[in-house]
């Protein structure tokens, strides 16, 4: 009926298609699975833009009070909102230039008193907290993308795919020294 030429073709054709198949599958995964990195790093940028402007508009709120400090403090926070993120360092960066920056304004605030009295500098302060909370979450949400990536990049035999294709390992987001400490005595409000 068959002959074993024929036999071993069929064999070995099935063999092929399904080496093809499973690079194509993994190729997609590991496509899926970058994009919703580069996505969640999306995310995070939004939120520490919007955490920038809420700032700015605190910094605005000091300018009656403290014309030098806020005009400086608004220039530097102008030109670290548009900083675009890419990586797990971008994200660390801006977050080290913000609590500069929150520290500054706090520092601020200590020195004018009736600038903390003021019902904006507390709607600002409330909103500051909730972006930070927000950054927080995309923070947690970016880990666990990079997570499932790296896990997928490293194993075998999708790691196999994942080279020749040039995907690397992605960098985890950490907690700096002023987030492993808490931040609420910065913020001020609760």
């Amino acid at each position: 009926m068959f002959t074993t030429e024929f036999l071993i073709f069929v064999i070995v054709l099935a063999l092929l298609a399904g080496a093809i198949y499973g690079y194509i599958k993994t190729q997609r995964e590991l496509v899926n699975l970058d994009e919703k990195c580069k996505n969640a790093l999306s995310q995070i940028e939004v939120q520490l833009n919007s955490r920038w402007d809420a700032l700015l508009a605190l910094a605005n709120a000091a300018t009656s009070y403290a014309q030098h400090e806020a005009e400086t403090l608004a220039a530097t926070i102008a030109a670290r909102r548009g900083v675009e993120i890419r990586t797990a360092a971008d994200v660390n960066e801006q977050q080290d230039a913000f609590s500069e920056v929150l520290g500054r304004l706090m520092a601020v605030n200590e020195a004018y008193p009736e600038l903390k009295a003021s019902g904006l500098y507390e709607k600002t302060m409330n909103s500051i907290n909730g972006y930070e909370e927000n950054v927080r979450m995309a923070r947690m949400i970016y880990n666990d993308c990079a997570t499932r990536f790296n896990r997928y990049v490293r194993q075998w035999p999708t790691s196999m795919v994942a080279g020749q294709l040039h995907f690397e390992v992605r960098d985890y987001l950490t907690a700096d020294s002023k987030e492993k400490k808490g931040m609420p005595e910065l913020f001020g409000t609760k």
